[in-house]
């Protein structure tokens, strides 16, 4: 494969801010799903992680539509999403990452992946690596036309328009806004954009916590929030903590500590039907995953961003010790869930 662009090239990256930023941005969705670098050379596609892993085998049914939908020479950066239900759905996403190559065409078929492209790094022989991006996205907008599996990003120069995208585009499983500088050439491993992701707080119960992996002091506590059926259903971590905070934690929390034969709800037989800590799949087979069990009987406040299903997309942050809350008044109820939003409306119409 011979390009003006060659691999391994680190993505651009974005640090985070609190509120939609005003001045020449390009503003985008910030969408959920695997960050991908697409590289064409004739009969020849390959799809990159932002860590440099290969992609390419995971997402057969994308090599084609790629095919069939860009010039024959030319690098993207993207992302690869899952639309299930009107909706990006990471867990179909992840369930991609199999090492049977049977189970994976299967998935081609039953829930095919879109990649919606954001950037063009090279066109032809072209590097447009040192372009601003107002000429990277010109490029990019003539690239090729939109198809059901291959698209390119919504985007506005509006931040009152980028502001109301923030507010409605997550009712269709979008993780926020980014914006990006206009003036900007495209630069490789920096946190040159910025991500606005929304932030919520929650009161669980802290249930548990894991080992961090440099010694005996508390790497995360588990948390758990009661379903209707009054079983406690595992969330989540939050592991934001200091050294000496985690040494900390180890001393306060051992009163809670499970003895060895007590019953506790993430322990024992599991019946299929919770979720609960510790299960093995392939992304953890590697790991310990044993934990402390505690005594459900303290409530903390926490920031989170997401729900995935009935727990937190991402790790959530520990924001203080909630005394005056009963452990069984934290349910799922006090969460906030985002009206319902055709992602159609967001990807717009296919060629």
């Amino acid at each position: 494969m011979v390009l003006p662009v060659t691999r391994p090239i680190a993505p651009m990256l974005a640090r985070s801010a609190a509120a939609v930023p005003s001045g020449r941005y390009l503003y985008e969705p910030k969408w959920d799903g695997f960050r991908c670098l697409v590289f064409r050379d004739g009969e020849d596609i390959e799809l990159g992680s932002r860590g440099g892993n290969p992609l390419t085998r995971y997402f057969p049914e994308l090599v084609v539509s790629l095919a069939e939908a860009l010039p024959p020479r030319c690098v993207l950066d993207g992302e690869i999403v899952v639309v299930q239900g009107g909706r990006l759905d990471f867990d179909r996403l992840t369930d991609r990452i199999h090492p049977a190559d049977s189970r994976i065409r299967l998935l081609a078929e039953q829930t095919p992946a879109t990649f919606v492209a954001f950037d063009v790094l090279a066109a032809g022989d072209e590097d447009l690596m040192g372009r601003p991006l107002s000429e990277r996205h010109e490029v990019l907008a003539r690239l090729f036309a939109p198809t059901p599996h291959v698209r390119m990003s919504r985007a506005t120069q509006d931040a009152d328009l980028a502001t109301a995208w923030f507010e409605t585009f997550e009712g269709a499983g979008l993780d926020g806004v980014v914006a990006k500088p206009l003036d900007d050439a495209y630069r490789p491993g920096e946190r040159a954009m910025v991500k606005i992701k929304h932030e919520r707080t929650a009161d669980v119960v802290v249930a548990g916590y894991r080992l961090h992996k440099s010694g005996p002091v508390v790497g995360s506590l588990m948390l758990g929030l009661y379903l209707q059926d009054g079983v406690l259903n595992y969330v989540g971590g939050a592991s934001a903590f200091t050294m000496a905070r985690r040494a900390a934690l180890v001393d306060e929390l051992a009163p809670l500590v499970v003895p060895e034969g007590e019953e506790h709800p993430w322990l024992g037989e599991d019946d299929g039907a919770h979720r609960r800590p510790g299960v093995l799949n392939r992304w953890n087979a590697g790991k310990d995953r044993s934990f402390v069990a505690l005594r459900p009987e303290r409530v903390c406040e926490v920031r989170y961003d997401q729900l995935q299903a009935d727990r937190f997309r991402h790790s959530a942050r520990f924001v203080r010790w909630r005394p005056d809350r009963e452990p069984e008044s934290c349910g799922y109820g006090q969460l906030d869930v985002p009206t319902a939003y055709d992602l159609a409306d967001v990807l717009g119409p296919a060629a």
